[in-house]
């Protein structure tokens, strides 16, 4: 069992893949978009999307408006990116796209830079195709709140979201607080018993008169 090990072999050795994973990425950032097996495109998305967050950090307007020291690090910075992205990236042209289009495209965005989309069944041994393709332009004030989007979610299968359930306890305790600030109503007093009167003394029995 392949424990631990991270990524697709694809039938090939260490060399083959990486060399095959180059001219992919190559291709990728020179036509915008290319066709492949959908396990391919799968792994090639891994690799595409940290070499255009090297550009994306280093963009070329980065450097507008600097001067003396901070000119010559920001531009250290960008060429130890270049090299680096050089080790996936032979063309040329694809390395200017990278560090110049991409890199003002995607310099807001937070990673995501790619889309499969499943187009069927190779014919003959009939492997998943799909299409990757970078996306378009990233405007953060139309980012989608995922707060917002789970109760959406949530209220369109009939359940309650996740925030309102964490919040009842909350209401619950506020009402017990305030019940016991509350004055405790007044008992009425027991009722005392009536003291008992003490019974009539009754005339004491006359005795009959002594004759004479």
């Amino acid at each position: 069992m392949r424990h631990r090990k991270s990524g697709r072999r694809l039938g090939r050795n260490s060399a083959h893949r990486k060399a095959m994973y180059r001219n992919m990425v190559t291709s990728l950032l020179v036509h915008g978009r290319i066709k492949t097996t959908d396990t391919k495109a799968k792994e090639l998305r891994r690799i595409a999307d940290r070499v255009i967050t090297m550009g994306s950090k280093v963009p070329l307007s980065s450097l507008e408006g600097l001067s003396g020291d901070e000119l010559k690090a920001a531009q250290a910075r960008r060429l130890h990116y270049i090299r680096r992205a050089r080790r996936w990236v032979n063309n040329r042209t694809a390395l200017e796209r990278l560090f110049g289009e991409y890199a003002e495209r995607f310099s807001a965005r937070p990673g995501g830079y790619t889309r499969i989309l499943k187009v069927g069944f190779r014919q003959g041994d009939n492997a998943p195709m799909a299409l990757i393709e970078l996306v378009g332009d990233f405007d953060p004030s139309q980012a989608k709140d995922r707060t917002e989007a789970k109760a959406k979610a949530a209220a369109e299968l009939g359940t309650k979201p996740a925030v309102a359930v964490e919040e009842a306890p909350a209401e619950v305790a506020e009402e017990a607080a305030a019940a016991a600030e509350e004055p405790a109503a007044e008992e009425p007093a027991a009722e005392e018993p009536a003291a008992e009167e003490p019974a009539a003394e009754e005339p004491a029995a006359e005795e009959p008169a002594a004759e004479e």
